[in-house]
Parts: structure tokens; sequence; C-alpha cells
């Protein structure tokens, strides 16, 4: 086996791992089908053991190749980050920021925070990864991010910015049609839009009785299909002052159920003295710690 692997054909394999499958692996490198076929072809060559398995379940990958997996991940993320940062230093003031958050605030709350700071500074590209699984700050998989729990790293930079409130609202047209319960007991009776398999740590939370699954009458662990059910009358669920005020939303129950959320603003240390990452964070802590005061 040649000791030096071509990073080409590892991109490859790496797009395999992450997509599950060639076709599209390809997709995601933008390359044929037969290219990337190829690439993989010439990896177990030079490995000499092959990569993947083709079995009733689809593809699988062989050991060999889960033992890439961990190492490729890194060696990607480093690829994106140099990228990212040769495009700040090639443009001056310029370049990318990578902002990492989950799906409902990226959806719900960033975009006209974004669009202003892309007014602001026009020569500054964003890229937005949007997921409820927090990316790896130490590795910059992202290079900013709004996160809803006090980061444990302690190589990141970190800003609470503050405390979302969320409560039980409905739509008026539910309320007109199914009443507002006064009560946990009355509430039950209700068609509730909940979580499915991840319950969320309800800090501060005023519960009498445990929460579970069967409670719901829609599950779902996607808080945007949430939200969506909610806005469409389906019934009662979960929601954030500031997005239920947003969309003519009623509370329920808010004397006796209510908790809260700490945002914080983080990035690694390293970028301190990155001009466009600093104006990101700054930008962001500003504009998002409005947002936070708004829910009062």
């Amino acid at each position: 086996m040649s000791n030096a692997l071509d990073w080409d054909l590892l991109q490859s394999l790496h797009a395999v791992l992450e997509a599950g499958s060639f076709s599209a692996a390809a997709r995601l490198r933008r390359l044929t089908q037969p290219t990337l076929g190829r690439h993989i072809d010439q990896l177990e060559r030079q490995l000499g053991a092959p990569l993947f398995l083709r079995s009733p379940r689809g593809l699988l990958p062989t050991d060999l190749a889960l033992s890439f997996g961990p190492h490729l991940a890194d060696m990607a993320a480093a690829a994106a980050t140099a990228s990212r940062d040769a495009a700040g230093v090639a443009s001056g003031e310029g370049g990318v920021v990578r902002v990492a958050a989950s799906d409902l605030v990226g959806i719900e709350v960033l975009p006209a925070i974004l669009a202003r700071f892309r007014e602001a500074n026009p020569g500054i590209d964003v890229e937005l990864v949007l997921s409820n699984k927090q990316e790896d700050l130490t590795r910059r998989d992202a290079d900013v991010a709004v996160r809803m729990a006090r980061p444990t790293q302690n190589s990141l930079v970190a800003k609470r910015v503050g405390e979302l409130s969320l409560g039980f609202h409905a739509t008026p047209d539910y309320v007109a049609r199914k009443g507002i319960p006064a009560n946990f007991d009355e509430l039950t009776s209700h068609a509730l839009i909940g979580y499915d398999r991840h319950m969320p740590k309800l800090e501060g939370a005023q519960l009498d009785r445990p929460i579970t699954r069967d409670l719901f009458a829609l599950r779902t662990d996607n808080d945007v299909a949430q939200l969506a059910a909610l806005k469409a009358g389906f019934g009662i669920g979960v929601c954030q002052t500031q997005i239920a005020r947003r969309n003519g939303l009623v509370p329920i129950m808010s004397d006796t159920f209510c908790f809260k959320l700490d945002m914080w603003i983080c990035m690694h240390e390293t970028l301190r003295g990155s001009p466009r990452m600093r104006l990101m964070f700054d930008h962001l802590a500003k504009e998002l710690a409005a947002y936070a005061q708004d829910g009062g």
C-alpha cells in the first residue's frame, strides 16, 4: 500500500460515508457516478481491501472505511476552514463567516438579522448551517454559533445575550372552536403538539406531572414542523413568546406554565483577531439581545 493517499480520492470516500450511496455522493462532489466509483476502486486497490459491501439494505461500509470516518471529517472541516480563511485574506475586509444555529432560530429569527448584517457589510458572505446538533466550534465546523445552553469548551469565547421565554400557545381559530384550558387536567383533553423521541429539558417549567410522548396528538422532534402545525391550528403547542406574538397566537395557561432558555453567542478564541468574525459576533450579540428583551 502506498503511504500517500490522494486527497481527491479521500474526499470521495468521505462523501460516500456521509451520503450513504455512490449516486448521492457524486452529487455532493459534483462528479459523475462512474468517476466517483473509479475513485473508490482506486482507493481499494491502494489499500488492498474493500471499503464498501452491497447488501439488500444498501451500501454498507466495511470496518476499514469506518476507520477513516473521523479523520476524514476532521480533514474536510480543516479544508473548509482554510477556504473560508483564504477568501477573507484575499478580499481584505471581506470573506466568509459560517454561522451555526438550530433549525427554528435559523428559519424564524436569523434571516432579518443576517439581512441587516449584509447591508452593513456587503463584502462578507454568510454560510448558514442549521441543525439541532451542536456544531463543533473547536474543529471549526462553524465560525460563530447561536446556542441555547452555556458552552462547556474552554477554548470558546462565549457571551450570554439573553433569555427566551416559551409557553403554550394556539391559534385564535383553535381557541374559538375548542376553548382555553384552565389547568393541566383540561389541557390533556386538547390536541397537543409535542416531541416524539427527544424530550427537551424544560428548565424552570412548573410541571406537576411527568410529560410523556403519549400526551401528544402530533409528535415530531422537528421544531419547525411543530411550529407549522401550531400555526395551522392543529392544536396547542409550545412556542417562543416573540414568534407567537408575531404570528398572532394566543397564550395558553401562561400564569401556570412557562420555561426559559438562555441564549449564547460563541466562537473559537483563535478568531478574536479576525475582523469579519468579530463583526458577526458583535452583530449577533446586539441583535439577539434586543430580540430576547422584546419577549419580556
